[in-house]
């Protein structure tokens, strides 16, 4: 929820540190034109109104070792109250689950998973996600390359193209 609108600057601070989030108090107000107690003050406030959720180290997957990244969407029964909320405590304490989304279609939830290979994606399909409650079904899709990859929201003026 906004609790005010993002000013110009407001902008330029979130598209630096969405850059390098590293950067000192200093270092971002000379990059992006204010002097370092106000945008220290904006950093303060985007942090408290939640434009800002974390700051983290993005690693790089390839230099930890094998691994692939395949998408797994789920066919789902209903579920009860206390069904879905296991589910979901699941899917959040399960460390190579990296993304989870609900979606339209045929199928009810998708999931991006990190694999260490097809031996140990079949394992994990079998011993996790078929045990998760609701799962009816499973459809996979092994990924061979990475185009594109980002964590940078685009913020200029209204996110529509």
């Amino acid at each position: 929820m906004m609790s005010e609108e993002l000013t110009p600057s407001d902008i330029r601070i979130l598209e630096q540190l969405q850059k390098d989030a590293s950067l000192s108090t200093s270092e971002l107000a000379d990059k992006v034109g204010l002097s370092q107690s106000p945008c220290w003050r904006r950093l303060q406030r985007l942090k408290e109104e939640g434009y800002i959720k974390g700051q983290v180290a993005l690693l790089d997957r390839e230099k930890l070792g094998p691994s692939m990244v395949i998408f797994a969407v789920i066919k789902m029964a209903t579920l009860s109250e206390e069904q879905r909320s296991q589910f979901i405590r699941t899917i959040e304490l399960t460390p190579q689950i990296l993304e989870c989304y609900t979606i339209f279609g045929e199928m009810d939830i998708m999931l991006k998973i990190d694999a260490l290979s097809m031996s140990w994606y079949q394992d994990f399909i079998f011993n996790v996600v078929l045990k998760l409650p609701g799962v009816v079904d499973v459809q996979s899709t092994v990924t061979l390359k990475e185009l594109k990859y980002t964590t940078a929201l685009p913020l200029r003026g209204s996110r529509a193209l």
